[in-house]
């Protein structure tokens, strides 16, 4: 009897992935729950367990097919008898099961799904080709009694955007379907330095930041302003407190902490930064799940720390600590990357002095820390060696004006100098 590996629901907005790797191949015996293959998602990359033991019969997609959530990855024949093999990755040979479902990758480009438009000689009663509907398209849709279906997509694919209901709502007439950026295309290289040159596709991951940074400073008015700080207060209370802090809580004492306390408390005097444009509305979000920029071997991930206006600095640190090993294993859910209202990043791992970080669109505004350096700075009219970290906070000026943005910094900077603050919520 055999057992079908299907692609697993992969999170809200989430409906296709890449067969990144295969962990085994045709004829290989498995246990059940064994990680048989890895996709690869726009966001994270997941693990498919083995639905049953048994022996791999076949695997009807090889590594780079991009698949839908549902698609059939192979079968297991629980009987233990192998069938032929299917197509397979580098190790299998042969062709999949045409008798069985088999879904067909769709990263040909017969495949890629049309524009949504109708087309004039098309009545509009007539089913075309379908896309997803985001949430607010279908709400705006259902109270004006404009059919999405009936309007030129700019999106992605030809999709809906809010933006074009709205246009032909507000009577702009339908908005003609935007061209696609043009993909980067560099001039061909001297045959001498192209037989050195090693091309390697980009994974859904990189492509996706790629794309969302992009958007973010083609959306937003993004503008950074920065400030100093000094360090010495909380580099002290470190120094004293640590060896007690990780006896007790079993973790160490981090900066990332005392980072988020102080955001927190600055968000909340600025809630500006801590919002979001919605079409023609600003929704002001009275929690704060801080993201925190985590660098991986795959490229650069957001993981959230949810309701961290609950956390003490401890609970902050377990969370910051278990979200980095899940990231740097690739074992990241969704879930872990979805919600957040304000990011903050850490340059100063790697040594940076000072950056412009871009937006994690739709947030307002991220933060951007740097390496501690020791500078000669003026302190009650003498000249002292102090340890100082240059602050940088990037943000988006239709929402947060210069005011609130200097504002927002300045308290970040007063309470990392006088922890107090923190623990006194002033």
């Amino acid at each position: 009897m055999a057992t079908e590996i299907r692609v697993p629901t992969l999170g809200e907005s989430v409906t296709q992935a890449t067969i990144g790797k295969w962990f085994k191949k045709p004829g290989d015996t498995v246990r059940a729950d064994e990680p048989l293959v890895e996709l690869e998602t726009d966001k994270v990359t997941v693990e498919v367990p083995a639905p049953a033991a048994g022996v791999l019969s076949d695997i009807a997609v090889k590594e780079g097919d991009t698949v839908e959530v549902g698609a059939r990855l192979g079968a297991i024949d629980a009987n233990g008898a192998a069938a032929a093999p299917a197509a397979a990755n580098g190790g299998g040979t042969g062709k999949p099961n045409e008798k069985t479902d088999t879904a067909k990758p769709i990263n040909a480009a017969e495949e890629e799904p049309k524009q949504r438009a109708v087309p004039k000689d098309i009545p509009a009663t007539q089913k075309v080709t379908e896309l997803p509907v985001a949430p607010s398209v279908r709400r705006l849709g259902a109270e004006s009694g404009v059919d999405p279906a009936s309007v030129s997509g700019s999106g992605k694919d030809g999709r809906v955007t809010k933006g074009d209901m709205l246009s032909v709502i507000e009577g702009g007439g339908a908005r003609p379907a935007a061209a696609a950026a043009p993909a980067t295309v560099r001039a061909p290289s001297a045959p001498a330095d192209a037989v050195r040159e090693e091309r390697v596709k980009m994974t859904r991951l990189r492509q996706t930041i790629a794309r969302r940074l992009k958007d973010a400073q083609n959306t937003a008015a993004m503008l950074t302003t920065f400030n100093d700080v000094d360090m010495g207060a909380v580099m002290d209370l470190r120094t004293e407190y640590k060896t007690q802090f990780e006896k007790k809580h079993g973790v160490k004492l981090g900066f990332m902490g005392f980072f988020v306390k102080a955001c927190i408390q600055a968000l909340k005097e600025i809630p500006a930064v801590n919002a979001e444009i919605d079409g023609e509305d600003l929704v002001y979000k009275n929690y704060y799940n801080i993201g925190v920029a985590v660098g991986t071997d795959r490229g650069l991930v957001v993981p959230v720390v949810r309701e961290a206006q609950d956390m003490t600095i401890a609970d902050i640190e377990k969370t910051i600590a278990g979200l980095g090993k899940k990231a740097r294993e690739g074992a990241l859910s969704i879930e872990d990357m979805q919600g957040g209202t304000f990011t903050i990043t850490n340059g100063g791992v790697y040594g940076s002095l000072m950056s412009t970080p871009i937006l994690n669109a739709p947030q307002s505004g991220i933060l951007g820390m740097h390496r501690i350096e020791e500078r000669p700075v003026a302190k009650n009219g003498q000249v002292v060696i102090r340890p100082m970290m240059y602050l940088a906070l990037s943000y988006d000026h239709r929402i947060v004006d210069g005011q609130g943005a200097v504002t927002f910094l300045v308290r970040v900077k007063e309470a990392l100098e006088d922890p107090a603050r923190l623990i006194l919520d002033l």
